[in-house]
This record gives C-alpha cells, structure tokens and sequence, in this order.
C-alpha cells in the first residue's frame, strides 16, 4: 500500500499573517531610531535584531539584506503605512491633483511636504550619506529624486492645464523650480541648520512655491 503523498504546502492563517506583519512592524520600529542615530554603514543587523527583541535570522528572513530592510522603512515612512500603493496613488497626494484653486494646492502640497518630511527627513539624510559607497542604496536615493520630481511635475501639469502657470515657465522649468524647493536638502538647511520650525518651513515653502509658479502670487511670508 502507497504511502500518502505529503503535502509540502506550510500551513498558514490570518492569525500568522498578522503575526508576521506584526514583527516586520517591530523591527522597522527598532531600526529607524538606529539608522538615524548610527548611520547606514555602523548600523548592524544583529542591532536591530536585539532592538527588536527577535532572532537575527527572524530580521533576514522578513528583509532578507540590510538594504532592503532600509528600503522597507522608506516606504513606510513616506506613505505613512505599509500598504504597497505608492505615493501618486494616495488619498493625501490625489487631493493635492484634484484641488481646483492653485493657491489651495500648492498649499496642500506643502502640507504633504512638511508631514513626509517631518516622519522621513531623519531617513533621508541616512540614505543620502550612504548612497556614494554602497551601490543599493545610491539606485534608492536615484529613484527617490526621481519620483519625487515626478510627483511634483504631475501638479505643474494641473496647474498648466488649468492656465495657472506663471506666463515665463513652461512644464519642465517649472517642475524643476517646485522639486528644488521641496528638495530634502532645503529642509536640512532650514530646518535642521538654521532652527527653522516646520510650521515655518511650510508656510515659507507654500508662499514661495505660489510667488514662482502661479499668476497671481502669494507674497512670500516665511514666518509662519
């Protein structure tokens, strides 16, 4: 008599689903402050193990490299959750398109800037510090200026198409000009050099943006 064929499928459940997504959130959770204290480079994967109170081996298996553990913790920084819909598909990023008024959108999207920024800025600085020697990291902090410029071009669009552009800029010029303001190196400078607060940062990037792009410009004000 045969014996039974075995199945090779691993049981699972939503309660182990939800277990396994709980320990990826505890470990994101004990990198972050790591990798912003220590830097990409001291930062260890056994270190994040201990912070998190799991096995070494518990770290590789849910991000299988540091890098790609440090990528996870971009993505949900910058989303704000760990749903994979990126940015362009956010409600949060939609409502900044879809804002009829461009003095209102461009208000939105420093709204957007300042709370990414507020939540992943720390991030940012650690990703760019070590993208010139480790090759994983620098195709991250590429891909992160490009979206970003690309996200900021997709509200130029609007605001071209809705003949709110300044008469002198055409798409290109004027993407460029709001992707340079939004750039994280300005809010290094501002916030994180000079003692600017976020709230100031905001309003100044707001009423910039308006002053730049639109028309009809805001005066620029950055003591907000």
């Amino acid at each position: 008599m045969a014996e039974p064929v075995k199945s090779s499928r691993r049981y699972d459940s939503p309660r182990r689903r939800e277990q396994a997504a709980a320990t990826r959130r505890d470990i994101l959770t004990a990198a972050q402050p790591l990798f912003e204290r220590d830097g990409y480079a001291a930062t260890t994967m056994a270190a994040i193990a201990a912070a998190a109170g799991v096995a070494t081996k518990t770290v590789y298996v849910a991000y299988e490299s540091k890098s790609g553990l440090l990528q996870a913790l971009w993505n949900m920084l910058l989303r704000g959750d760990e749903d994979d819909a990126p940015v362009a598909r956010r409600e949060w990023y939609r409502a900044v398109l879809d804002e009829p008024d461009p003095v209102r959108k461009l208000q939105f999207n420093a709204r957007n800037a300042r709370t990414v920024k507020e939540r992943a800025g720390a991030l940012m600085a650690v990703i760019r510090s070590a993208a010139p020697t480790e090759p994983d990291i620098d195709a991250l902090w590429e891909r992160i200026q490009t979206d970003f410029h690309d996200n900021q071009r997709a509200i130029v669009e609007r605001l071209h198409d809705a003949e709110a552009l300044c008469p002198e800029l055409d798409v290109a010029r004027a993407a460029d000009i709001l992707w340079t303001l939004n750039h994280p190196d300005v809010w290094h400078l501002l916030v994180g050099r000079r003692g600017w607060s976020p709230a100031q940062w905001e309003a100044w990037f707001a009423a910039t943006s308006c002053a730049q792009l639109l028309r009809s410009p805001l005066p620029v004000d950055g003591s907000g």
